[in-house]
This record gives C-alpha cells, structure tokens and sequence, in this order.
C-alpha cells in the first residue's frame, strides 16, 4: 500500500529554478517504495498433464532403489544398494524443487519434494553405520529410516490424492527397531550328533553370538550361546571341524543373522576329534573354546568376510 506524506504549506509559491541548481525529485516520507519498471516474469507453472509426466520419468527409478534395498540378503548387496537409494532419491529431490507444480498441488508438491530429501539425507548417515557393521541387515536400515520412510510414503499419497500424480514410491514397510534372542544352547541348525567328542563353547563377550562348526565344506551344527554364558555340544563326531562364530545383537531367525553391531570370525586351526580304541580304553578328544581374548589363549581368531560365512 502506498503512503502519502504531507508538509505544511506556505502562503506563497514556491519559486522556479534557475539553471545551474540543483534539484532533487523524490516520494517524501521513509519506507519501501514500489518499483515502477517492470520486473522479469518467473517462470509458468506446469500444466497438470506436464507435472504428472516429470513425476513420471523419476519414479520407477526411486520406487525400484527403494523395494531393491529392501531385498538386499548379503551385506555387500545391502551397502551398495543403499548407497544407489541415497543417489536416485537425492537427484529426483533437486530435479523436482526445481518445478513450478500446478498451484493447487503446491503444497503438497514442496511437502513431497522435503521427505524425498530428509530421506535421502539419513541414508547417507545410514548407509557410514552399515559400513561399520552397526547395521547388518535390511530390516535394520528400514527400521533406522522408519520415521523418514513413512512420511515420504504419506507425502506421495497425499500428492497422488490431489490428481492420480505418480508419488507412490514406497511399497515396503518398515518394522520396529527389536532385541530378539533364543535361548542359549538353542540350535540353530543341530545336524547329526552321536559322537563320543564335546566342544564346550565359553562366550565371555559382551554381544550374543552363533557358533557353527564346518565338516568337509559342510555345516555339521550351529548353536546359539549367549553373551556371559557357557554351553557344552556333546555327541561331536570324529572328524576335523572349522569352527566359525558370529556376534551381535537381534537375531533375526529368518535371514539366520544378528542384524546390528554385527561380526564374524574364525578360529585360524581346525579343531579335530578322534576316537581311539585300545584292549581296554575308549579315548576321545573333548574341546574347549572362548569367544573372548584370554590370556593364554594359543588359537588366534581370523576376520571373515560376512557373505563368505557358512550359512
């Protein structure tokens, strides 16, 4: 709105100017004043037929990175899938705020473009803790995002609501972040046991942990023992074992994996059982072995790639 300053008025008229002084023109009174050229015209906003083809041509992409990292079952797959998440997500975010939407969908078009950027800001964050193994799983990245995931899910319905425009990138759900765990002792694959041989399994660790023992490039068992616990696998047949174990925290029986702080090892030495029989003795190997560093110990443990640990 403009304003009008007045001034007192004298009785006299103001005298002409005479070349040579100087005058000034001007709006009495302060302000911001309103420009009188004419400023350059932003740009026009779309038509809803051309919007709903620029959601198009991103959102099979988007839709795909998402349900793909969903999927991922090996931990190689995970990081890298959530990495292209991250990119595809990030990429649609700046392409689409560069829009001008139909008016009537502004709102929830910078609503959507926001929780495809929020989204793609925690994968990134995401994606460093499944580098660290903090997260091992599918189902944890989701959990992790869970609050992200949800309200681009809400944002592109409430978009595609407002004129069939295509923002339904979200098909999958993410569950509650959880603590499951079995019982120690519980097996988690038995496989034949009526030997005369036992491997006691001291887990002295601060994570649970799955101890599985490898004959002839084949799984002969797999138990759960929990973290400051003990447990004895009696009946192990004759034969020479790889003894492999994982530790974390929520197992996830399904995928038969911890899905947080997760890591995987091996002892560097089989771990072999014989029976030997004499005229009047029976005599069997039994083992003991600790999951933690202990002094003494006299079979170092190695690192072993996650996708490379017997199922």
């Amino acid at each position: 709105m403009a304003s009008l300053a007045t001034v007192g008025a004298c009785s006299s008229a103001a005298p002409s100017p005479t070349e040579g002084e100087p005058r000034a023109t001007g709006v009495a009174g302060g302000g911001t004043g309103t420009s009188t050229g004419a400023g350059t015209p932003g740009p026009s906003a779309l038509t809803p037929e051309a919007y709903r083809s620029e959601l198009e041509r991103r959102h099979d992409a988007m839709a795909g990175a998402i349900t793909a990292m969903a999927r991922a079952r090996r931990l190689k797959d995970l990081t890298r899938r959530v990495v292209a998440a991250e990119e595809k997500l990030n990429e649609a975010a700046q392409a689409l705020a560069a829009l001008v939407p139909p008016e009537e969908v502004r709102a929830r078009h910078d609503a959507y473009v926001s929780a495809l950027s929020d989204l793609a800001h925690v994968l990134g964050t995401t994606m460093t803790k499944v580098g660290v193994r903090e997260l091992c799983t599918s189902s944890a990245v989701l959990a992790d995002v869970g609050g992200r995931l949800a309200a681009l899910d809400a944002a592109g319905r409430a978009l595609r609501s407002a004129g069939d425009y295509p923002a339904d990138v979200v098909s999958v759900k993410a569950g509650k972040k959880q603590t499951r765990r079995l019982r120690n002792g519980e097996f988690v694959r038995k496989g034949t046991l009526g030997g005369r041989g036992s491997l006691e399994i001291d887990n002295g660790g601060d994570r649970d942990a799955v101890v599985t023992a490898v004959k002839g490039g084949r799984t002969a068992f797999s138990v759960y023992v929990r973290r400051k616990a003990t447990f004895k696998v009696r009946g192990v047949r004759d034969g020479s074992y790889r003894v492999y174990f994982s530790h974390g925290v929520d197992w996830e029986g399904r995928n038969r994996r911890f899905t947080r702080k997760c890591g995987f090892e091996k002892f560097a030495k089989p771990v072999e059982f014989e029976t030997t029989y004499t005229a009047t003795q029976i005599l069997w190997h039994d083992w003991r072995i600790t999951l933690h560093s202990i002094t003494g110990g006299n079979v170092r443990t190695e690192k072993v790639d996650p996708d490379d640990f017997p199922s």
